[in-house]
């Protein structure tokens, strides 16, 4: 049934709807799972996935059963639910299925609607001790919206969904901090002048204090996430456990440390500055959209290499005009169309690349342009493989 339902990743906007009566009526049927254990929401423009696996590891070195949800997915759609790092089984989804068809059989719910009932109602069944929520898109009217979470965590705010959520920082940020809570402390991960008095308004409103990260020093920690841009999504989690800490969980300075060096081996977290293949380098990051495109550019354009070959491809609801001038102009560019409905047709994504004097050719799939590539480079090389989490994916079955 789950293959029968439109899925946003794959088909945008005749997907998402713009409401959450469906997932109150989904969560009344299985008689409201969600209440039944603890949670932290986690919402945001970027790093909201990071973020939130980090904090699942950190839980799970402290001992804690811990939930962790997540979209969207890269290969496999149980990557969205797991239970200390754990995917759910086939069977389990085939059994909430099958339980529940008639009743789903009778509604028209959307893909992301069940999907965030099934987690809810498996953390339940598992008797997590915490689960951590990743909020789907925007905040105020997504489908995770309705959980009672103890700590809600907006890690910044830039221009992305725009078509859902407004087209200026400010919608964005209104939307996005829907999910602050009443009297439910809030953590925003960092401070941008323009929108600070929204989280302020918003978390005044219900009287829940506001912190935010960058406010605060911390140590260094290492971490195996290698991306530049996750000292900022660190300090918000350093600020989360310190919270946690606060209101009687026990994090110990060595849960922290050991959480932090190990969210690969214990969540399964996967495509962010991860490295696919040494000589020459590949390295695959799903940032989609211009302000984590910047970062994840200005780590690449800083490696020492002979030769920089991007494979990239889009979804169409990018501004291709702007993205196109945060890459390098002396890099070696192959085009490609993610293998969705709402992919960007390659060929015009050249030619739009190739307006802004960033020159290339085009392929027909990701996995034909790395194999090119793969052959015409050398070992000095460095491969990079992004734009879409779709063209990530796509890499991953070659690899």
């Amino acid at each position: 049934m789950f293959q029968k339902l439109p899925m946003y990743q794959n088909v945008g906007v005749s997907a998402y709807k713009k409401d959450i009566t469906n997932i109150i009526n989904i969560c009344n049927h299985l008689d409201n799972p969600q209440n039944k254990f603890k949670s932290v929401h986690v919402g945001g423009t970027n790093g909201k996935g990071s973020s939130s696996h980090m904090l699942s590891s950190i839980l799970q070195e402290s001992g804690y059963k811990v939930g962790l949800y997540t979209s969207p997915h890269l290969v496999d759609f149980r990557e969205r639910i797991r239970v200390n790092g754990k995917m759910i089984s086939k069977e389990a989804v085939e059994e909430f299925m099958n339980h529940n068809l008639n009743f789903f059989d009778r509604n028209n719910f959307s893909f992301f609607e069940m999907t965030v009932g099934l987690a809810f109602d498996y953390f339940n069944n598992q008797n997590v001790d915490i689960a951590i929520i990743e909020v789907g898109m925007g905040g105020r009217l997504d489908s995770t919206n309705i959980i009672n979470p103890i700590l809600s965590i907006i890690t910044n705010i830039s221009l992305d969904h725009m078509k859902f959520l407004g087209n200026n920082i400010t919608d964005i940020a209104k939307e996005k901090s829907g999910i602050i809570k009443k009297n439910t402390p809030i953590i925003v991960g960092e401070t941008q002048d323009k929108i600070k008095s929204i989280f302020i308004d918003f978390a005044s409103a219900k009287s829940s204090e506001i912190v935010f990260a960058d406010d605060f020093i911390y140590d260094n920690y290492e971490c195996d996430l290698q991306g530049n841009y996750q000292k900022k999504n660190i300090k918000t989690v350093l600020k989360s456990v310190e919270l946690l800490n606060g209101i009687g969980y026990k994090i110990s300075k060595i849960n922290l440390e050991d959480g932090l060096k190990n969210v690969i081996g214990n969540t399964g977290f996967q495509g962010r500055w991860q490295v696919l293949q040494y000589e020459p380098l590949i390295i695959c990051d799903t940032a989609h959209n211009e302000s984590a495109l910047k970062e994840v550019i200005s780590q690449l354009v800083n490696l020492n290499y002979s030769n920089l070959h991007m494979i990239i491809g889009f979804t169409s609801d990018k501004n291709l005009n702007k993205i196109s001038k945060i890459f390098p102009d002396d890099s070696k560019y192959y085009f490609v169309k993610p293998n969705i409905i709402r992919g960007r047709d390659a060929k015009e994504v050249k030619q739009i690349f190739q307006s802004n004097n960033r020159i290339g050719d085009y392929f027909q799939s990701t996995i034909e342009a790395i194999e090119k590539v793969k052959h015409i480079s050398d070992k000095n090389d460095v491969i990079f493989i992004g734009g879409s989490t779709f063209v990530v994916s796509e890499a991953f079955d070659e690899n």
